[in-house]
């Protein structure tokens, strides 16, 4: 009895479903005293029942996560302002979203470039998300302001400089990462803050609050979205993706 009370409250299935409200008193207090019985001698039911929700929610997220990037997929993925890079032709896609004061971001960026060469078969995109403070919105605007410039060999180039840059993006900084990546400084530091560049992040912050963004990295990888550099790396995204594709 006291099993079949405990199930009926852990998994209230439609068939099993019953109105609490229509025990007395007394049949309520033994009601839950057989519950809390069944439970301190099984807590393994709980465990079992929070994984079971965890299992829900991660699909649900999975499936919800699917619908932001189809409703946004040209915005993802061909946007007209965003860097591309690897194989332009690659049959499967990886799109991050980045912001240059982001551990994550500059732990595993020569990672990621890696993969990307490595397969030869990837095409790459990164968007600038800037949202850790004043020090990432300037070196998005930086990074920015140098592919209007100097193309796309430059904005890799900004990018990877910001990544490794350990001090503040100080107008100095800055413009000495101009000269070794071979723009003017001073243009790019007027360019920074011209309504050009500035639509660039609007436009990326804006698809970010489409999709429910709020930390970085993100990774979106033909049809999933990965919050966060998974466990396993993004090799398994990579696979998957590819298989869906066939």
């Amino acid at each position: 009895m006291k099993r079949l009370i405990a199930a009926l409250l852990l998994t209230a299935t439609p068939a099993l479903a019953f109105d609490i409200s229509a025990m007395t008193d007394a049949e309520k207090a033994a009601f839950g005293d057989a519950v809390r019985e069944y439970l301190m001698a099984n807590p393994e039911v709980l465990v079992e029942s929070i994984n079971v929700l965890e299992e829900r929610r991660a699909a649900s997220e999975v499936e919800n996560d699917g619908a932001l990037v189809a409703a946004n997929r040209d915005a993802i993925f061909d946007d007209g302002h965003s860097w591309v890079g690897g194989n332009p032709d690659g049959d499967v896609t990886i799109v991050e979203f980045v912001d240059y004061r982001c551990g994550y971001c500059r732990k595993f960026n020569d990672q990621i470039h890696d993969i990307v060469e490595d397969d030869g078969n990837i095409r790459f995109i990164l968007k600038e998300f800037p949202i850790l403070g004043p020090e990432s919105e300037t070196s998005a605007r930086f990074a920015v302001a140098a592919k209007q410039i100097g193309g796309n060999e430059a904005y890799v180039q900004a990018h990877d400089a910001l990544m490794a840059l350990r001090g503040e993006p100080s107008p100095e900084a800055l413009q000495k990462i101009a000269a070794e990546i071979g723009i003017d400084g001073e243009e790019v530091l007027n360019t920074m803050n011209t309504e050009s560049v500035s639509a660039v992040l609007r436009d990326n912050r804006q698809l970010a609050e489409r999709m429910a963004i709020m930390g970085t990295p993100t990774f979106v990888i033909g049809d999933t979205m990965l919050r966060g550099m998974p466990a396993d790396g993004l090799e398994a995204t990579v696979a998957a993706a590819r298989e869906g594709n066939g």
